[in-house]
């Protein structure tokens, strides 16, 4: 299999390589009406079909690889390493992800799956779509060249064949690391699409906006799978790591959070372009960045910059991705200046307190957060770089920023929807935050007297306080999205006779996008409790010996016993905590400690008791080696649950911007402008 993984590789990269230079030649041709002696359309059409057969190229050695993992050919190298005979099925599959081979294999796998797809709905626009294939040939190209000949994934194991091999890394075993890489990956490598579109239209001087239009279902797909795996990836850290929390600001979570944050710049800004001809400039360089950002994340990973529980060791490919960035800023550069005159924008901001602004301060305090990760990530390399020692930033340096940014982001998800295009008048302003202003001080009330204090020991405390402000803001921004639906749900049930729930179904469904956005805000708001918690964790560590007893808010935990067992793949310790509140036994925990056999490494298995208003979180230490008692910690973390609640509300809102919207209802059902509180609440109809 090796053999033939390889060879699928060279033609997979010969087929990339044609697709580029055909297409390039093709598009040259067609564009300066030059003599040819083939048809540049002919030429364009070969160099598709180059590009589909890549993807089934690539497929073939990535069905090669994961076929010798299930074989056990410990003759390949990476498998020796990254697998062993006694690992779960499931496992075998991460295996093609858990080593810097097989990761980039991944890669360049959904790289050609979105080429497959894009190069198939190529009659949507041939010429763009030419023009985005072509491109999207050479990022491909760029990454196969990597697997050929800088990083191989069937290189072949020198010396004699062990019989066994060293077993993937404990980390990995966990059910979410089987969906948590891929998911992520389908982000990072999704951003490329609308990459290519961008880049392509510029090099075109694309008419109009349509190119945003086609690029804006690629870009919110994308921007929901990596939504999706940074959170699965804040899970995984939060259930295996045993530190109690699930974000740590490590470097590489630093990596798959930055382009986010561009993403959802471009996915707020394209709108003032759709709809005003504004910010092209702008809108082209966010994605343009965005980019470059899931490059830079792809070299922090794997050249060994930056010290990571993610990270791979350190290798030589990243030379490939500083050139390979490089080549690809100048590119975007040059295009930009040779056709920046395409990019002027038709209309200009006309008032600070309308839609448009809130638009630009969204983007602007966006930029901001990503700029301050940008160089936290970046300030170890560049210390030793400029005075000969690494200098690590810690989590207070992203906290004491990050945390005001994220809280008046969170100020202007509630206000943007409430402020009108172009201009606001005062009295608009009055009537429309009246419902917001009383719920942001009726939660202050709340909170105050819930017990949540902003100072502490007499003094004002950074965190209390900043979780005051946050339910504060949230309690707001959910009333005023609601206003929002309620408003426009109540034209509609009083016009055609229905009820509210009716209303609000077909106001959404006339206007998906906008509509869903405010789910996707919605659950945004109810993450943002989630994290709010946080600054209310309580923690305490003992050793425990048999009937001891362990007291944690309204919890008491008696260890009731401890007991072994083990498999072909690990062994392992429990501790059996009885837990109690009220006096009255509610369940038992039992948190783990692994040891597995293949690469005698150990492994945390958290015992996690969720409720909606805290988790319980378990960890078994251990041993102390002078009494053999088992030593426990114990977490009691506020609304974490709310975190991963809010992320389901986040995916069905972008799964309802997603659908198309309903056809325009009749002028009859159209709302008066009277009743709209801001920009027309219920656009080209009942939406």
């Amino acid at each position: 299999m090796a053999a033939f993984g390889s060879f699928a590789l060279l033609i997979a990269l010969a087929l990339a390589a044609y697709n580029l230079l055909a297409g390039a030649l093709a598009l040259r041709l067609i564009a300066t009406g030059q003599p040819a002696p083939i048809s540049p359309e002919r030429l364009a059409d070969t160099a598709r079909r180059a590009g589909i057969a890549s993807f089934a190229a690539v497929t073939a050695a990535a069905f090669a690889l994961i076929w010798s993992v299930f074989t056990n050919d410990f003759s390949i190298t990476y498998i020796l390493e990254h697998s062993n005979r006694a690992l779960p099925g499931a496992y075998k599959f991460s295996a093609m992800w858990s080593g810097q081979e097989g990761s980039l294999l991944l890669w360049a796998w959904l790289l050609a799956a979105y080429g497959f797809v894009l190069r198939l709905t190529h009659r949507t626009d041939v010429k763009l779509y030419a023009y985005a294939g072509t491109i999207l040939a050479g990022i491909q190209a760029f990454f196969l060249a990597i697997l050929c000949f800088a990083a191989p994934p069937f290189a072949l194991f020198q010396g004699a064949i062990p019989d066994d091999g060293n077993g993937l890394n404990p980390l990995l075993q966990y059910p979410e690391m089987v969906i948590h890489p891929p998911m992520l990956y389908l982000g990072y490598v999704g951003f490329s699409v609308p990459f290519c579109f961008a880049l392509g239209a510029l090099m075109m001087r694309y008419p109009g906006e349509k190119w945003i239009k086609i690029t804006r279902v690629w870009t919110m797909v994308t921007w929901l799978f990596l939504t999706c795996g940074i959170f699965l990836g804040m899970h995984w850290a939060y259930a295996v790591l045993g530190w109690g929390g699930y974000w740590g600001w490590d470097p590489v979570e630093n990596a798959s959070f930055m382009p986010w944050l561009t993403g959802t710049a471009f996915l707020h800004s394209v709108m003032m372009q759709e709809k005003k001809g504004m910010m092209k400039s702008w809108n082209v360089w966010l994605i343009f960045s965005t980019f470059l950002l899931t490059m830079l994340g792809t070299l922090l990973t794997r050249a060994g910059l930056v010290s990571s529980v993610h990270a791979f060791a350190q290798s030589s490919i990243g030379t490939w991705f500083v050139v390979f960035m490089g080549f690809v800023l100048a590119v975007c550069i040059f295009t930009y200046i040779l056709q920046r005159s395409h990019l002027k924008s038709e209309h200009h901001l006309e008032s600070l307190v309308s839609r448009e602004s809130s638009f630009l301060f969204n983007n602007l305090v966006l930029l901001t957060a990503c700029f301050v990760i940008l160089w936290g990530t970046l300030f170890p390399i560049l210390s030793e770089y400029v005075v000969g020692n690494k200098v690590t930033v810690g989590a207070p340096f992203y906290n004491r920023v990050a945390i005001p940014i994220g809280l008046f982001l969170l100020f202007l998800t509630g206000v943007g929807p409430l402020l009108p295009w172009r201009a606001a008048s005062l009295r608009a302003i009055r009537r429309n935050f009246v419902l917001p202003s009383i719920a942001l001080w009726a939660a202050v009330i709340v909170c105050l007297v819930a017990g949540v204090r902003p100072w502490k020991d007499g003094a004002l405390d950074a965190g209390n306080f900043y979780a005051l402000v946050a339910f504060a803001l949230s309690a707001a921004v959910i009333i005023a999205i609601l206003s929002e639906f309620f408003r426009g749900a109540r034209v509609i049930a009083r016009q055609t006779g229905r009820n509210l729930i009716v209303g609000t179904w077909l106001l959404t469904r006339r206007n998906t996008r906008r509509y869903g956005g405010y789910i996707i805000h919605i659950g945004v708001v109810i993450i943002v409790i989630g994290l709010a918690g946080s600054a209310f964790n309580r923690n305490i560590e003992s050793e425990m010996a048999l009937h001891d007893k362990l007291v944690i808010g309204p919890y008491t935990l008696v260890q009731v016993g401890a007991t072994q067992d083990s498999n072909a793949n690990y062994n392992s310790e429990y501790a059996m905590l009885d837990v109690y509140k009220d006096g009255r036994k509610q369940f038992q925990m039992t948190p783990e400690k692994r040891v597995y056999l293949a690469s005698e490494q150990p492994q945390t298995m958290v015992a996690i008791h969720s409720v909606p208003e805290w988790d319980l979180y378990v960890v078994y230490e251990g041993t102390n080696p002078d009494t053999g008692q088992p030593i426990i910690k114990a977490f009691l973390n506020p609304l974490v649950g709310w975190i991963w609640a809010g992320l389901v509300v986040l995916v069905f809102g972008t799964l309802v911007a997603l659908v198309p919207a309903l056809s325009p209802a009749p002028a009859a059902l159209r709302v008066p402008a009277r009743t709209r509180p801001s920009e027309p609440a219920l656009k080209g109809g009942i939406a």
